[in-house]
């Protein structure tokens, strides 16, 4: 599984988990969809889950006139996959992975979470070079 498509899966199964609240392996089967899994795509869902309270305490540090619990689930969802990997995956270089999440946003989100989702990434990025 290319990583792209590991993070749209992994996108897909904690959007699942946010918004439904069921078991992650049932949204991990639902978002396979009988596609083979991949450590890197289980990394990230298992990762997020594991790590989620520090991901939205350091997104809502960097959240303008918004709370987390008000913002779309699916940006959430982005933004949680995101950070984690800046966070967490040293061999995956921040700019990559600030990219691969506007791209979800565009995607998945509406005409305006490109945009949000870059913004509170780059204040992220900054908070983390100063680090």
């Amino acid at each position: 599984m290319k990583r792209r498509t590991a993070r749209e899966k992994a996108l897909q199964t904690l959007f699942q988990i946010d918004v439904s609240n069921i078991d992650p392996k049932e949204a991990i089967t639902h978002a396979l969809d009988e596609q083979e899994s991949d450590p890197f795509f289980e990394e990230l869902v298992f990762g997020v889950l594991e790590q989620k309270d520090k991901l939205d305490d350091m997104i809502s540090q960097h959240l303008v006139n918004w709370k987390l619990d008000r913002i779309a689930n699916v940006d959430r969802a982005i933004l949680r996959l995101s950070v984690y990997e800046m966070v967490y995956q040293e061999d995956i270089p921040v700019s990559v992975s600030m990219n691969e999440a506007i791209e979800l946003a565009k995607l998945f989100g509406d005409d305006k979470a490109p945009k949000f989702v870059n913004g509170v990434l780059s204040n992220i990025k900054n908070d983390l070079k100063q680090q």
